[in-house]
């Protein structure tokens, strides 16, 4: 069980103000959805706030922690200013490269992007990581 904000956070779909990094990471690594809401009054003495009982199952395969760490970095250049566009955020990442390499349109923003799109630079922006070494 979660504040109600937190698990819309964690549940919400691309195109939503709810839609972020922590979107991003628990919905790449897990299937995620709001089973039941609660008021305030279910609880004693009631909170100031509304909880969700959040359903979080985890995927058969995980990224692998390389991965991960470059998932990480890809959110949070991308979030990290949200209404700049993807190619200005992942500027020091050397975006231009990524968007190139992911076939993604840098005047997009982050808030427009899919989990696949996000795996998408998390891995490419892996392996230039690895080509640069």
């Amino acid at each position: 069980m979660l504040q109600l904000e937190v698990a819309k956070r964690i549940c919400a779909p691309p195109h939503t103000t709810h839609y972020g990094r922590l979107s991003v990471l628990c919905q790449w690594c897990a299937d995620c959805s709001i089973g039941m809401k609660l008021p305030p009054g279910a609880f004693s003495p009631p909170p100031a706030v509304w909880s969700a009982v959040t359903l979080i199952t985890p995927n058969p395969t995980q990224p692998s922690p390389d991965l991960f760490q470059a998932m990480e970095q890809v959110t949070a250049a991308a979030f990290g200013q949200r209404r700049k566009m993807l190619h200005s955020a992942l500027k020091r990442l050397n975006g231009k490269a990524l968007l190139t390499a992911t076939e993604i349109d840098g005047t997009r923003r982050a808030e427009t992007l899919t989990i696949a799109e996000f795996d998408q630079l998390a891995r490419a922006y892996l392996a230039l990581s690895h080509a640069s070494h």
